[in-house]
């Protein structure tokens, strides 16, 4: 069963004869307003507005003639039955439409209830007013008529509708905006000359320029000049990013400063910015596990009001003794009261506005159901690589013990490293460029295996690496050297030794660097009571210092790429919703083994894919948002699906009369489809509340 995205019904696939295929996803409606709504919102939006508006007009006169008696009696009833005839059939036919569509398709529908309700009230006031015996209950009596009940009902719910698909619309701009990230054309270099092609015709390998002010038509990598990149509305990152030759460029961007051309890497349907908005879709349209229930009532729920008011109506004339006016008031106040929009819209109000707004940060929920694990997460698991830490190691420290400064250590030993493609000689030779040291290529070099190298820079003899070396040659080390080399690897650092002429001269320490962001991002997720175990494959003494840096309580090290689905699967057991946040290729099987997998945005696509919320940036506060944003909206759907209910469960028999021999009080039907519509728009101003949602770390901002 698929989900109308207009009104929120629930659609038999097989019986829906109104759909819409878009990018791939078939769109079902339950009528033909609810499909022409979704093929011209725009346009449906201003003729539902019209439409409410002549139906007011028109109530507003039929209220003139009935209560200020301008009119004699006979003709006031027949003017009132001239003006309410073309509201019935010409702005009420939307009602009459969705009725004959309900037909059709076998499944009852909103405009069931409104249509039956209307047309009992307009053929019962018709009859009243041309055959007044055949319904009065004193023979020459004038039975009541409800003209201006029908007229305003049509308006009253036209003009509910209109709000609501107002609110609604608003609610889906972060969807649109998405859409128009995309730039209509690119810039193509062929043969020497640009060519504006529309962005549909690119090729992976097409060379495509992009000046200052342009964004970025498709996935890319620089192949030629440098600039900087406005990124917030694809990864929420308020700061430009600077990118040079090589570097990765995504689709939506905003070129700020300098020209640059990119060789394409993606076609344009499979970019980044594609995969956003198609997971943004995705999600608005899914189902949480909460309104599979609310999807089963509502699908029984209209014929089951139905037969509600038949059984009203005939208590009250039959069993009761009332006029058939009466009787015929609180069936039309069941059918009018009844439609279950409120229902219907609990979830995919919430979940168009969360979702939505969670993608302006960042941060991408795939579905309900990945909404509704999030929001129930108890432990989560962290990889430390490429997660808390930024992937990839740096210089720490540089500890020279002769009369060398830092600056010529950093130059000799990146000079002996020159070309290697190691981690750590590329770490070495990134902070010789940071620091704008000359390098120099070395006349020899000869690795050693599990130990380090031995090079010849500029004359030198130069040996670099681990404590093994000393031993290789002989050489011996203070206790100050040792000492100090002792407390970095307590700190959870590789220690290179840097021999020169057969004397140790200094210390190298290269580490992977935590996140700036990661002790925040784990204070957030204890404060939202999350337990934190972090998962590395490094030794205890790294995992250790890590965690304590920190404040990890709990950690587990030398965890090997395919043991870490098993030590989710072991949290698992304990109970819980456990949660795996990672990056790699190797956290792919435990993303998808955790009940929710959090796969961070700067990670591979495997891990994109298998994860069950995105993150578009690496920033692990976003893992905190994740979860905080799921649990409000969450909540926000509960309170929804509450009032929903509530409202049915306690207005329906107010409707039917059952206050009356208490009370003497009756709901007519125009108090009914009053507060029909404002159950829906109280559900959808309640989700829309939502886009005053800011992300945890913000809160103090």
């Amino acid at each position: 069963m698929a989900r109308d995205v207009i009104c929120g019904m629930y659609v038999d696939e097989r019986l829906a004869e109104f759909r819409v295929e878009r990018r791939g996803k078939t769109y079902y409606f339950c009528s033909e307003t609810c499909y022409r709504e979704f093929l011209r919102p725009e346009q449906e939006l201003r003729d539902t507005r019209n439409a409410s508006v002549l139906a007011l007009f028109a109530a507003a006169a039929l209220m003139a003639l009935d209560w200020l008696h301008i009119v004699p009696e006979p003709e006031a009833r027949i003017a009132m039955f001239l003006i309410t005839t073309p509201i019935q059939l010409g702005v009420g036919l939307v009602f009459y439409r969705g009725l004959l569509d309900a037909i059709r398709s076998k499944q009852a529908n909103m405009d069931s209830l409104i249509a039956v309700g209307i047309s009992a009230a307009y053929l019962y006031s018709a009859v009243a007013t041309f055959v007044p015996d055949a319904v009065a209950g004193i023979p020459g009596e004038m039975p009541p008529v409800y003209f201006m009940d029908s007229a305003l009902i049509v308006g009253l719910i036209l003009l509910g509708r209109y709000l609501e698909h107002s609110v609604k619309q608003g609610a889906s701009e972060a969807v649109t905006r998405l859409l128009d990230l995309q730039p209509a054309t690119a810039n193509v270099i062929r043969e020497g000359r640009e060519i504006n092609v529309p962005v549909e015709e690119l090729k992976v390998g097409d060379s495509v320029a992009v000046r200052p002010g342009d964004r970025i038509p498709v996935d890319g990598r620089v192949t030629s000049g440098q600039s900087s990149l406005d990124l917030s509305l694809i990864t929420g990152e308020s700061m430009p990013v600077d990118v040079v030759e090589g570097d990765s460029v995504v689709s939506g961007a905003v070129n700020l400063t300098g020209f640059l051309t990119i060789e394409a890497t993606r076609l344009v349907s499979e970019s980044t910015l594609s995969s956003i908005t198609s997971l943004v879709e995705e999600a608005i349209l899914s189902k949480a596990p909460m309104q599979r229930l609310a999807d089963s009532i509502a699908a029984r729920f209209v014929p089951a009001v139905i037969i509600v008011s038949i059984c009203a109506f005939l208590f009250w004339r039959f069993a009761a003794d009332m006029p058939l006016s009466f009787a015929l008031t609180t069936s039309v106040a069941v059918l009018i009261i009844a439609c279950p929009c409120a229902l219907g819209l609990a979830t995919p109000a919430a979940l168009t506005v969360g979702v939505s707004k969670a993608a302006e940060y960042g941060i991408l929920i795939k579905g309900g159901d990945e909404l509704e694990r999030a929001s129930r997460v108890t432990t989560l698991l962290m990889d430390k690589t490429g997660t808390l830490t930024i992937g990839h190691p740096v210089v720490t420290d540089v500890v020279s013990f002769g009369p060398m400064s830092a600056e010529e250590v950093i130059g000799i030993v990146a000079s002996a490293e020159y070309g290697s493609e190691h981690p750590i000689a590329e770490a070495v030779q990134s902070e010789a460029k940071r620091l704008g040291v000359e390098l120099k290529r070395p006349t020899f070099f000869e690795a050693l295996p599990a130990l380090g190298i031995r090079a010849v820079v500029d004359s030198t003899s130069v040996m670099i690496g681990n404590e093994r070396v000393l031993v290789l040659e002989g050489i011996k080390a203070n206790d100050t050297m040792r000492a100090r080399a002792s407390d970095l690897e307590q700190q959870g650092r590789t220690v290179l030794w840097l021999v020169l002429g057969g004397q140790v001269q200094a210390l190298i320490a290269v580490a992977d660097q935590v996140r700036e962001k990661s002790p925040e991002a784990v204070a957030l997720l204890k404060e939202l009571n999350v337990k934190i175990v972090m998962l590395t494959g490094d030794n205890g003494r790294v995992a250790r210092a890590v965690s304590s840096k920190l404040g990890i309580d709990e950690y587990a090290a030398e965890v090997e790429p395919a043991e870490k689905s098993r030590v989710v699967v072991k949290f698992k057991a304990t109970g819980g919703v456990v949660a795996m946040a990672g990056d790699g290729i190797n956290d792919a099987p435990a993303l998808a083994a955790a009940d929710i997998g959090i796969a961070m945005g700067g990670g591979t696509d495997v891990a994109r894919e298998t994860g069950g919320i995105v993150l578009m940036n690496d920033d692990p506060r976003g893992i905190a948002a994740a979860i905080d944003a799921s649990r409000l909206m969450s909540r926000k759907i509960r309170e929804n699906l509450f009032w929903a209910f509530v409202y049915n469960v306690l207005l329906i028999p107010v409707a039917a009369g059952v206050l009356y021999p208490f009370t003497g009080w009756l709901m007519s039907p125009v108090l009914s489809a009053f507060a029909m519509g404002m159950s829906s728009i109280t559900v959808t101003l309640n989700s829309l509340s939502l886009r005053s949602y800011r992300p945890p770390w913000a809160h103090s901002t």
